[in-house]
């Protein structure tokens, strides 16, 4: 028999237009079965009812990230990490504690490392890591993960020479004698057979329940999860082990939808936990990795204006055949280029009479302001990740300059003009905390208050709408708005409680806000 949880004496913001406010919540297995006064609610108590007082604290649709790559999360809690690192030294000193504990031969993984954020912002080289690891092989993703650092072992392994050609819409880093230095972008990644991040052979499930655990503790219930066959393959084994706590949205990459096709997986196929929805297609890389596909060049390589990581009639092909499949289509666009051309493809599938798949954009990084309105004339989700504004602001200013700068992460922009914002994280290449991204929407500055005002302050957006990317526009994102989003009776059992009524509070004490309840299909899956 399901459980009958009561939730009373809240401040309940249902997101629920009909029915905003309530002080009390009912719920019933994995359904909301009443959302109202607090005398109604008790009235609702049976025998094994668990009875909750919020003591008057803030109640919310409980928050689902609409962009990351969960198993990539969990494998770099057991890798090394270099997030924080703030020069080469620090970040080869921790490579150096990862190779001690390894034996020679095996490889050594890593990520997050930045070198917009050292003391010397070059990229790094094999060298580097060849005086501290010369008998294991090393690959560090970059923070963005479209760039990786390897040593020379772990280039000899792969079979990575002078003579190796660049894949279209790669680069394989050279120094003036043509040999790689230890530096692959984009597309060179794949160079590597699939041993990157969240693409390696080996998930640990116990790996993997810590990091749900994680992200529960975050608010968390539901993620949208960016990845390949071995991420799904995790999550079916904890599906099947009944432990599976997280609801997952899954991609199917788009180099696989031929093979989905043909099998007749349409969007939605799944559970209520575990999903598939949409194929994963990149239009270009990234702004820090130099490969962000821009109308302009770059500042400081004038000469380049990005890497096509997939041209504009491949990306029309993929997108008709997968709506044709019945699957959503999801083109991470970060530069204003690559956006332009994904929705020129969108477009053209509306016009080709797919109205009901979902089209998203994912990242809408650097935006022209010619194609604000477009998202809403096309019915096109940006699927935004605004945690990364304050780790990319200075690096945007330096390489696009404040005219084009100020279009970055235009969350007010596309909100005027009436366009869908989905949020996310975007981890493990930031923390998958969802109250940093509220704070990052709302204030436009870092965790110090840097800048004050706010970088383009003009671009912040309130707090209730910031949630609003967290909740209800997330739930559009994945065809899920008749089952989650608000609190409705009838809809998920998903609720999360909050120590600071973030709707009121000081932007600034966001941060110091802390998660009381997670509740996942009814249960409580993380208390304070």
């Amino acid at each position: 028999m399901a459980q009958t949880l009561i939730l009373y004496n809240g401040n309940v913001v249902t997101l629920d237009e009909t029915h905003p406010r309530a002080t009390a919540i009912v719920l019933h297995g994995d359904a909301i079965r009443y959302v109202g006064d607090d005398a109604t609610a008790l009235a609702y108590r049976e025998g094994d009812t668990e009875i909750i007082d919020l003591k008057s604290q803030l109640a919310l649709p409980a928050f689902t990230d609409a962009h990351l790559h969960f198993t990539g999360l969990a494998q770099a809690l057991d890798n090394v990490n270099l997030a924080g690192a703030r020069s080469l030294s620090e970040a080869v000193a921790r490579v150096r504690v990862g190779v001690a504990g390894t034996p020679p031969g095996v490889m050594v993984r890593g990520g997050g490392w930045n070198n917009a954020e050292w003391n010397e912002t070059a990229f790094p080289d094999k060298q580097d890591l060849d005086a501290v690891a010369p008998d294991n092989p090393v690959i560090l993703t970059r923070k963005d993960g479209h760039s990786v650092w390897l040593n020379s072992m772990a280039l000899r392994d792969a079979n990575i020479t002078r003579h190796t050609i660049s894949p279209e819409g790669g680069i394989i880093d050279r120094d003036t004698a043509g040999d790689p230095i230890g530096i692959l972008r984009e597309n060179a990644i794949e160079l590597l057979g699939g041993g990157v991040g969240a693409f390696a052979s080996e998930i640990r499930l116990d790996t993997l329940r810590r990091a749900i655990a994680q992200a529960h503790a975050a608010g968390l219930v539901t993620v949208h999860s960016i990845e390949g066959a071995n991420a799904l393959r995790a999550f079916q084994q904890l599906s099947a082990q009944d432990a599976l706590t997280l609801r997952i949205v899954h991609t199917i990459p788009a180099d696989k939808l031929d093979l989905a096709a043909g099998l007749g997986i349409m969007r939605g196929f799944g559970s209520e936990w575990l999903k598939l929805q949409a194929i994963k297609i990149f239009a270009d890389g990234s702004l820090g990795s130099h490969t962000a596909e821009m109308r302009e060049p770059f500042l400081d390589t004038p000469d380049n204006r990005g890497v096509v990581a997939m041209d504009s009639e491949t990306m029309l092909d993929y997108a008709q055949r997968a709506c044709k499949a019945g699957l959503d289509v999801w083109i991470h666009a970060i530069g204003d280029h690559a956006i332009t051309r994904t929705l020129d493809v969108f477009a053209k599938l509306r016009a080709a009479g797919y109205t009901d798949a979902i089209l998203r954009v994912e990242h809408v990084q650097h935006l022209h302001p010619s194609d604000v309105g477009r998202f809403r004339e096309l019915n096109v989700i940006a699927s935004m990740q605004p945690i990364h504004q304050p780790s990319d602001m200075y690096v945007a200013d330096a390489l696009l300059g404040p005219e084009r700068a100020a279009w970055t992460y235009a969350f007010k922009a596309l909100q005027d003009a009436r366009a869908t914002l989905a949020f996310g994280s975007d981890a493990p290449v930031e923390r998958i905390e969802p109250l940093r991204g509220i704070h990052a929407a709302v204030t436009r500055h870092d965790a110090q208050g840097i800048p004050a005002n706010g970088w383009y302050p003009e671009q912040k957006i309130s707090v209730l709408n910031a949630v609003r990317g967290y909740t209800v526009g997330a739930a559009l994102a994945s065809g899920d708005a008749h089952r989650a989003g608000s609190l409705t009776a009838g809809k998920r059992a998903d609720v999360v409680v909050l120590s600071h009524n973030i709707l009121l509070v000081p932007p600034h004490e966001i941060l110091d806000t802390e998660i009381v309840y997670t509740i996942s299909g009814g249960k409580i899956v993380h208390s304070q």
